[in-house]
């Protein structure tokens, strides 16, 4: 059977900054406090659309691999930041690049949107009906954040990364997959405000409010990436020790730590990020890969372990066996625009749009007959 072989890597990070002393200008929150609990210390606030940055990515990653986007089969957008509902943000992923003869789908399982895509277009090449992907996580979170919640304020940042996928007839790429959701939970982490749910009631984009239970989270994303470690080490029957990296989803630190525990992988082996970008949601892991790479952290042949967590609530683990190329072919010219913002200027743009104080959770419900779904299976 064919493989799926990642030959191409790029990431798009805005170069505006948001400081932990920049939440404490409006949170009642410290440097501290928030690394203590979550390792952060900096996240990333975008000046452009969420399209524009997954463009960027895949343009760096096509250039990485040698290949023009013409020569692209599929373009899957893994996150769930969009520009608009309709049309899709990987159509406009597709007209900015020129991928003209390449399908284009979103892809939607919170944080783990770029897991499932590198699964995703893995099985399409391996059955034949493509040869050429690149595969995207990017996640446009400040734009609805609910920057009155300190709970969730803290955590989150704006960024992008795309990995290209080539048919190889070598034994490389995603040598194993797991995917998992633990839906009898999915209430525990919960945007309101977005969706047909809402419409009606006048909710406008970054009105929102988020349902976070960080205790019942921390536990089942510790269990559910724990959990699908075991299992897709023991399908391609490798041990904890044969990992050579573990790029695991930025949640939170100590989440990072108990996970890498369960895997038996000292944290010496594993790549943190979420200290300088925060939570990307879905472009976490392609991120760090691309950050690993750069530092020299991923070798010819590296067996590397990727873990994630997300809403829904989804989970799962990846095993990819790296190539023998650990360096870009070539460069591309896209960057981001010049600011004229600082972070925290953009930031409180946002929150002068939003509800003076917030919007109440009351005003907020979803549907009742979706309520009562949830409350009768729990």
């Amino acid at each position: 059977m064919p493989n799926a072989a990642i030959t191409g890597w790029g990431e798009a990070l805005p170069p505006a900054v948001l400081t932990n002393a920049d939440l404490s200008t409006f949170l009642e929150t410290s440097d501290e406090w928030i690394t203590t609990r979550t390792g952060m210390k900096e996240r990333r606030v975008s000046h452009v659309s969420a399209i524009e940055m997954a463009t960027i990515a895949s343009s760096r990653a096509l250039a990485c691999a040698g290949i023009e986007a013409t020569d692209l089969d599929l373009i899957i957008y893994g996150g769930c930041s969009n520009d608009e509902v309709v049309p899709n943000s990987a159509s406009g992923v597709q007209v900015a690049l020129g991928a003209v003869h390449a399908g284009a789908m979103d892809l939607n399982t919170a944080c783990t949107s770029f897991l499932y895509g590198l699964s995703t277009a893995t099985a399409l090449i391996q059955n034949g009906t493509i040869r050429t992907a690149v595969v995207i996580g990017v996640e446009l979170i400040t734009r609805y954040m609910d920057w009155s919640n300190r709970n969730v304020a803290v955590l989150f940042g704006d960024g992008a990364a795309a990995v290209v996928m080539q048919r190889s007839e070598r034994e490389e790429g995603v040598i194993a997959s797991v995917l998992g959701c633990d839906a009898e939970a999915r209430q525990v982490l919960r945007v309101r405000g977005m969706g047909c749910s809402y419409a009606g009631i006048g909710v406008t984009l970054g009105d929102t409010v988020w349902d976070f239970d960080g205790q019942s989270i921390f536990k089942r994303a510790v269990k559910g990436m724990s959990d699908a470690c075991e299992r897709v080490m023991r399908h391609a029957q490798v041990s904890g020790d044969q990992v050579d990296l573990v790029i695991p989803h930025q949640a939170n630190l100590r989440i990072i730590e108990a996970v890498a525990k369960y895997a038996g992988v000292p944290m010496d082996r594993v790549m943190v990020t979420v200290q300088k970008y925060g939570n990307m949601s879905a472009a976490t892991v392609p991120v760090s890969l691309v950050e690993a790479l750069k530092d020299g952290r991923v070798k010819p042949g590296s067996l590397l372990l990727m873990p994630g967590f997300g809403g829904g609530l989804t989970f799962g683990a990846l095993l990819v066996r790296w190539g023998d190329r650990v360096t870009p072919l070539g460069t591309s010219s896209l960057d981001f625009p010049p600011l004229t913002q600082s972070a925290l200027e953009m930031v409180n743009a946002v929150r002068s749009r939003q509800d003076p104080g917030g919007r109440s959770s009351a005003g907020l419900q979803a549907p009742v007959f979706a309520e009562t779904r949830v409350h009768a299976r729990t």
